[in-house]
C-alpha cells in the first residue's frame, strides 16, 4: 500500500464517501450483496481532498501516460476531476456522454478533439468497467488514441480485471479496495473478522457470506 493509497482510502472513509459494512451488505444495482458502498461525489465538498485527488490523478497521468494530448472525463461523476486535472497539466478537456444527445449535433463527445490524439479517461469509480470502457470506445470512434483509464478508487472486481484486459486499456487508480480495508482495519473501523469477511469479498463476490 502506498503512501497516498493510504491517504486517500482515510480520506475516503473519513468524509463517509466509502462506507464498509459487511455484517450488513448493500444491495447493488446487479444484485450483489456487497459490504462496501461508495460515492466519490462527496469528495467534491471537500477542498483539500479533491485538490489532492487532482494531484494525485495527474501524477498517474504523467508517470503512466506521458504522451497524452487530451484529458478526457466520463460524464458525470469524472468531469470535475478530468477539470482540475486538465488544468494542473495544462492540456485540453473534453467529456463523453453515456449516449449520444438526442438532440442538436447528436454528440456524445463534447469539446474538441482532432483525429490521432492521444486521450486519458478519468472515472471517479471503477466497479466491472463497462461504463468507462464504453466512454472508451466512443471516444475512439472520433478517431482518437485512448492511452488508458485513471481513476480515483477501484472495487478489484475480477470481472473489471477481465474487462481491461479484453480491451487491451490499462487501468490505474489512487486507492483500491485492498488498500482501503487495509487502512480500515489500521483504523480500528473494522474489527480483524469484518476484515476477513471483506477479504473474501474480494476473492469471490458472490460467495463471500
Amino acid at each position: 500500500m502506498t503512501d497516498l493509497a493510504k491517504t486517500i482510502g482515510k480520506n475516503l472513509l473519513d468524509i463517509r464517501a466509502v462506507f464498509l459494512s459487511p455484517n450488513e451488505p448493500f444491495t447493488w444495482a446487479s444484485g450483489i450483496q456487497s459490504p462496501i458502498y461508495t460515492d466519490n461525489r462527496i469528495t467534491l465538498s471537500y477542498p483539500q481532498i479533491r485538490r489532492q485527488i487532482a494531484q494525485g490523478l495527474a501524477q498517474i497521468i504523467k508517470d503512466n501516460f506521458p504522451e497524452v494530448e487530451v484529458i478526457a472525463g466520463t460524464a458525470t461523476a469524472g468531469i470535475p476531476h478530468a477539470a482540475w486535472v486538465a488544468e494542473i497539466l495544462d492540456l485540453p478537456m473534453i467529456y463523453v456522454r453515456s449516449k449520444p444527445k438526442d438532440h442538436g449535433k447528436g454528440n456524445q463527445v463534447e469539446g474538441r478533439i482532432e483525429e490521432g490524439q492521444k486521450i486519458v479517461l478519468i472515472e471517479d469509480l471503477i466497479s466491472t468497467g463497462g461504463s468507462v470502457l464504453e466512454a472508451a470506445a466512443a471516444a475512439e470512434k472520433e478517431g482518437v488514441t485512448v492511452l488508458g483509464i485513471a481513476a480515483i478508487f477501484s472495487y478489484e472486481l475480477s470481472s473489471a480485471i477481465e474487462n481491461f484486459e479484453k480491451a487491451n486499456l490499462k487501468l490505474m487508480t489512487l486507492s483500491n479496495f485492498s488498500s482501503l480495508i487495509e487502512q480500515a482495519l489500521e483504523s480500528d473501523y473494522i474489527s480483524k473478522d469484518e476484515f476477513k469477511l471483506l477479504e473474501r469479498f474480494k476473492k469471490d463476490q458472490k460467495n463471500w457470506q
